[in-house]
């Protein structure tokens, strides 16, 4: 009898340990969404640039969009959607990973905010401005306590500066996507101050569509390597948008 309960000891405390060393993972993803009117954009058909509608909208409900990529995907399932959060942010959605204890969270934002996005988004990078969401009785962190944060959107940093608390609060690690059109360049020195790890960003004009950051999560998740991870955000860009394989990997890059 002694020996069976010492061994349901040992179990549960194997079971115990092994969930401490391997804890839910979070991403926060930041959309500015596509707008004809308040964003230094080409003009795309109006339904798709009305930033204040996130239905139809390019980057949230259209076919590539975070929203309707992520629901069609066989790899994500969507848990909940919230309408207006607050004045800037229009909706929220959370996914569940369906093979990994993994969520993610996106938040559309207004197109006349995307100054607002573009500062939440590195001040979560900087660890700043946690968000915390009960599903089941778990409570999950977003916000800064994300262990990834993705930016998608017009780089409007390209148009105007953005002052904020991007000094970090920890030394945690943090890793950041940023799909903007040339968003190394633009984005480099607010994201240095704020040390997170630049997983995946760009050096030209670009769609920043969801198919990217999707394949590019697919690696992370399974804890690839940062250049791995930003050979499969190039093939992704590639398989979309057949631009070719090498021109896809000068524009996708990683690291500073």
């Amino acid at each position: 009898m002694k020996k069976v309960i010492l061994c349901l000891c040992c179990v549960v405390s194997t079971i115990g340990f092994s969930q401490q060393n391997n804890p839910v993972k979070t991403i926060h993803v930041f959309v500015a969404l596509c707008d004809n009117v308040n964003q230094g954009i080409v003009p795309v058909p109006a339904k798709l640039g009305n930033g204040q509608d996130v239905k139809g909208n390019l980057y949230w409900s259209a076919l590539y969009g975070v929203k309707t990529h992520f629901k069609n995907s066989k790899d994500w399932t969507l848990i909940s959607s919230e309408k207006d959060i607050d004045n800037s942010i229009l909706e929220r959605v959370l996914f569940k990973h369906k093979t990994a204890d993994v969520y993610l969270l996106a938040d559309a934002y207004d197109g006349k905010y995307i100054k607002q996005t573009t500062i939440d988004f590195l001040e979560a990078s900087a660890g700043r401005n946690s968000i915390k969401i009960t599903h089941e009785e778990q409570t999950l962190k977003f916000g800064g306590d994300a262990q990834l944060l993705s930016y998608i959107g017009h780089d409007g940093l390209m148009e105007f500066d953005v002052e904020g608390n991007f000094i970090p609060v920890n030394t945690n690690k943090r890793d950041a996507i940023i799909l903007a059109c040339i968003s190394k360049d633009f984005f480099k020195p607010y994201l240095k101050a704020t040390k997170a790890n630049p997983l995946v960003w760009t050096t030209g004009l670009m769609a920043p569509e969801a198919y990217t950051l999707k394949w590019a999560i697919d690696g992370w998740i399974i804890n690839e390597t940062d250049v791995q991870i930003n050979e499969r955000a190039a093939k992704a860009y590639n398989h979309y948008q057949k631009c070719g394989l090498k021109a896809a990997k000068r524009l996708l890059v990683t690291g500073y």
